[in-house]
């Protein structure tokens, strides 16, 4: 069965029938895609964690289409027919559409119409118009007269119920449909009568008509939408004339009574059985299509804000701001411990500007402040302002951190957990201060659909999105890596070969123990075995071990060669770390193996070159114009500097610092045709925008990146 998963998922992705079987093997062997595509290059030929991603979901699907086939097999032996030519045929189906239609007829039904007829004795009535010799039909249909059948117009109905059930179940004709479809089915909505005012957000789909396969992903998720609020009625239909010639062409043959009989169950069937079931079909496809771009799109967005650029380990003041409550102000030590927290009142209703400036100056000095993370919600700009306008006793670097989630986070229960004596505002005001120190390791605390960078994620299938969102998280926390002494469990859960029990085995042990001293210690970790050693260890540094390569990528099943190497050019394995001149002199050639092939020796290279480094770019600081506050403040025309919050596929939308924030339609992000916006903008790019026309009823913005 492997073999032919392997002939399958190769065919579709173009990716070679050796790489592809080769993968599955590590797959089934219970290895991550993180510790695949990083440390099984040879094995796999190179593949990256995005083809071994797509690998493993084919393989998935591909297991549960032959459970599927199984569980058909089943049925059909138990009602005693199925024929070797029937089996085989089942056997050699790859394809689900393909599969449900061959199960079609054989499909345990609930008390259909034809079911009914067939009980009255009709179906030999049936066979007799579906041959379409018959003149006289209904002295035929007589014959059919009985205790359950009363009338010849009975008779007759019930044959052509028959009719249109074998229609239906004609696998040549279910396909014909469906290529109709394909070319010219329309979705339409229109909005339910009365609920105009209701709905207002979806105006744009009272009244809307598109060829479903230009529809775009957001449109469509929109419209469905509004379909589940109840506002919406949405439909998806070909040409009806065109479906129904098509149909007569293949069961309606000559011109006789019985013929005329036969054209009248193939409209039955078309209208009440074959186009519902097949746009069923089409509301699905094209739902499932459009779940993967938004998905693909949210993923990516995931992906860019994970490995946003870190200030590092710096003593960081962090703000909440809020202007009834005040500013909720917390001061975080280099690793990100709350070492003092309070609230200051600059702003109104108490105005109390000058107590608070001292206060803050006060608690820069005196917990030697490096940067100062101001949140963009409520009272954000106002507080911005308040801040830069102090005079302090150091230089200052202030950024002003992205809430989104912060809140979804202060009331969780980890927050609770890690602070149980403070309330929600002063964890919100921990997790922005943090945020800036590194987005990775405090993002991966929060539900990543309550991060704001999603694109009607809601809406979308629940479990794939989860999938894409936890194999992303768990991509970019193992890029990265993490230290092994000071990783939250929330981290050290996303690294390849732990989970959440693993995780918090190894906080107990470094809780008990004190700091690991090297990765052989992990395995003295309760219930971590060789496994999980060999998936986890690579990812996992520990900065101040005996051993350099302990805080590198280089894999522990690796260490011997680079033993070798400094043992071959007479010095220390530090040595090779500190000295790019006894680098120089190494001949990789001569490190080959069977095991051991030129990318993981590259691979080696590099990490002895740069060990630990991080692959996060530097962070920048940013400032909003100063003279906008609200939209009102906004002129067409107007450059202004923002920051992408968020990437679509219709788009982008830029925070410019006021509440509302300005979409960049795909139109108007270069002079040029663009398919993707994600090849223009990524996610936290500080870009200049220019003003295009403000909707102050609607809260709407419409911007062009200034190109």
């Amino acid at each position: 069965m492997q073999d032919i998963y392997s002939q399958l998922i190769s065919k579709s992705l173009a990716v070679p029938e050796q790489r592809i079987a080769k993968t599955i093997e590590l797959l089934d062997e219970g290895a991550t895609i993180p510790f695949i595509s990083r440390y099984r290059k040879e094995v796999t030929g190179g593949l990256d964690e995005v083809q071994i991603g797509d690998i493993k979901q084919l393989y998935e699907k591909l297991k549960e289409l032959s459970k599927r086939k199984e569980t058909i097999l089943n049925s059909i032996e138990e009602q005693g027919k199925l024929t070797p030519e029937l089996k085989t045929r089942i056997e050699n189906s790859w394809d689900s559409t393909e599969l449900e239609d061959i199960y079609l007829p054989y499909k345990p039904k609930k008390q259909t119409k034809a079911e009914i007829a067939r009980k009255k004795g009709l179906e030999p009535l049936a066979k007799i118009l579906m041959a379409q010799n018959e003149q006289e039909v209904r002295t035929r249909a007589e014959r059919f007269i009985n205790k359950d059948v009363k009338t010849v117009a009975e008779a007759l109905q019930g044959a052509r119920d028959i009719i249109a059930e074998w229609v239906n179940e004609n696998e040549a004709a279910r396909n014909s449909i469906r290529n109709i479809f394909q070319r010219e089915a329309v979705i339409t909505s229109k909005v339910i009568k009365g609920k105009e005012e209701e709905g207002a957000k979806f105006r744009d789909y009272f009244e809307f008509s598109e060829p479903l396969s230009k529809c775009s992903s957001h449109r469509l998720l929109a419209m469905r939408r509004g379909e589940s609020e109840g506002i919406l009625r949405v439909s998806i239909s070909p040409d009806d004339e065109h479906s129904l010639e098509t149909l007569n062409r293949r069961f309606v043959k000559g011109k006789t009574t019985a013929s005329e009989q036969v054209e009248i169950a193939v409209k039955d069937s078309y209208k009440r059985l074959l186009k519902p079931s097949i746009e069923t079909e089409y509301a699905a496809l094209s739902k499932e299509k459009a779940d993967a771009q938004a998905i693909k799109v949210f993923a990516e967005n995931l992906r860019q804000l994970l490995l946003a650029p870190p200030l590092g380990q710096k003593r960081v003041l962090g703000i909440d701001p809020g202007f009834r409550t005040g500013c909720k102000v917390v001061c975080l030590d280099a690793q990100g411990k709350l070492v003092h927290n309070e609230t200051i009142y600059p702003h109104p209703p108490q105005n109390d500007k000058a107590k608070a400036g001292m206060k803050i100056t006060s608690l820069v000095s005196a917990y030697s402040i490096d940067a100062i993370a101001i949140g963009n919600g409520t009272a954000g700009r106002e507080t911005e302002q308040f801040i830069t306008n102090l005079r302090y006793d150091r230089k200052l670097q202030v950024f002003v951190v992205s809430e989104d989630g912060a809140s979804v986070y202060s009331a969780s229960k980890t927050a609770r957990d890690e602070f149980p004596e403070y309330d929600v505002t002063v964890r919100g005001a921990v997790s922005i201060g943090r945020r800036l120190m590194d987005p990775l390791a405090e993002l991966v605390k929060i539900d990543p659909k309550s991060i704001g960078v999603g694109q009607y994620q809601h809406d979308v299938n629940p479990s794939e999105l989860k999938n894409s969102l936890d194999q992303t998280v768990e991509n970019c926390v193992n890029l990265v890596g993490v230290n092994l002494n000071t990783a939250s469990k929330h981290l050290l859960t996303y690294i390849s070969g732990l989970g959440p029990t693993l995780a918090q085995n190894i906080v107990d042990y470094r809780t008990k123990n004190g700091p690991f001293k090297s990765r052989k210690e992990l395995l003295k970790v309760a219930r971590l075995g060789e496994k999980a050693f060999e998936q986890a260890a690579g990812f996992l540094r520990i900065p101040d071990a005996e051993n350099p390569l302990d805080n590198s990528a280089v894999h522990p099943e690796s260490y011997h060669i680079v033993e070798s190497m400094a043992k071959d050019l007479n010095c220390q394995v530090s040595d090779l770390v500190r000295d790019k001149t006894i680098k120089s002199k190494i001949s990789l050639e001569k490190y080959l193996s069977e095991k051991t092939g030129m990318p993981t020796l590259l691979d080696i290279l590099a990490e002895l070159d740069k060990p630990g480094r991080d692959p996060r770019q530097g962070i920048q600081v940013f400032e909003f114009d100063q003279n906008v506050r609200t939209i009102r403040d906004l002129r067409e025309g107007r450059i202004l500097p923002g920051i992408v919050s968020n990437i679509t596929n219709f788009g982008c939308f830029v925070d410019i610092g006021i509440k509302e924030k300005g979409l960049v339609h795909i139109s108007n992000m270069a002079d040029k045709f663009v398919s993707d916006p994600t090849t223009i903008v990524s996610i936290h790019q500080h870009i200049q925008v220019k003003v295009l026309s403000i909707d102050l009823e609607r809260g709407r913005i419409q911007l062009s990146l200034n190109f």
